[in-house]
């Protein structure tokens, strides 16, 4: 893993998207065409603005929804798709090739296997995450399936998950924090040829020491990056300070 520190969000975001435009781009003139893995949340925000200003080759690009809550109208403030779709999607100066979202409004484990069933048969070139306050890794809580090679599953969200949706301001009070969301797996995930691993925020540095320099383990679903032969983890200053 390669970990990078910045001083503002900022600096990260714009290296992290840098990162990423040139293994886009790299895939693009090997194959003549590239696929990515997107991420939500706030600590992608930086990211996501500067990868949409990007100049790259987009009608090539396919692009796979990373996860998105069970039962949440897209019209929901804290819905993934909305999210997606406006932050990126549609910022983008040409359309993608294709992009799959996931509808977390329909039966959830036909969700899992209809969009499954295409990223399958996807070589993932590029995949951009986070880390979550609890250690996880897309939706996969503490302790996550490590084992499990389906590409998308139905999770319960713990607490700890929950409450961290309420503080960045999603949801007006904790029981309207879903319970369940579709998550991409731990091996989906790991299946990508370069991971690229954006975290800002002090409230993130338990869980970045514990995903960088801790043991690899269920508990700390983020620290599997760590066996990962391509990863590449950009911190702002505050959520590497327990490094």
């Amino acid at each position: 893993m390669i970990t990078t520190i910045f001083d503002s969000k900022d600096e990260m975001g714009a290296a992290a998207a840098a990162t990423g435009t040139q293994r886009l781009h790299n895939a693009i003139m090997e194959t003549g065409a590239a696929a990515m893995i997107v991420a939500t949340g706030a600590s992608q925000f930086e990211m996501l603005d500067s990868l949409s200003k990007a100049d790259l080759d987009w009608s090539s690009i396919t692009g796979f929804h990373l996860d998105e809550y069970v039962g949440l109208s897209i019209d929901h403030a804290a819905s993934f798709r909305k999210y997606l779709k406006e932050r990126f999607v549609d910022k983008l100066p040409e359309p993608l090739k294709a992009f799959y979202y996931l509808d977390g409004e329909t039966e959830a484990v036909a969700e899992c296997g209809r969009v499954g069933a295409i990223l399958a048969q996807t070589s993932i070139d590029i995949a951009f995450v986070g880390v979550g306050e609890n250690g996880h890794l897309a939706f996969n809580d503490p302790p996550a399936d490590f084992e499990t090679n389906e590409p998308y599953l139905v999770v319960d969200l713990d607490d700890a998950c929950r409450n961290q949706q309420l503080g960045e301001g999603w949801f007006p009070d904790f029981v309207s924090v879903p319970k369940q969301a579709i998550s991409m797996s731990i091996q989906q995930i790991m299946k990508s040829q370069t991971i690229i691993c954006t975290v800002p925020d002090e409230r993130k540095a338990d869980a970045v020491r514990n995903a960088v320099q801790g043991p690899v383990t269920p508990d700390v679903p983020a620290s599997i990056l760590q066996t990962h032969p391509d990863c590449h983890l950009f911190l702002d200053k505050t959520a590497a300070f327990q490094l």
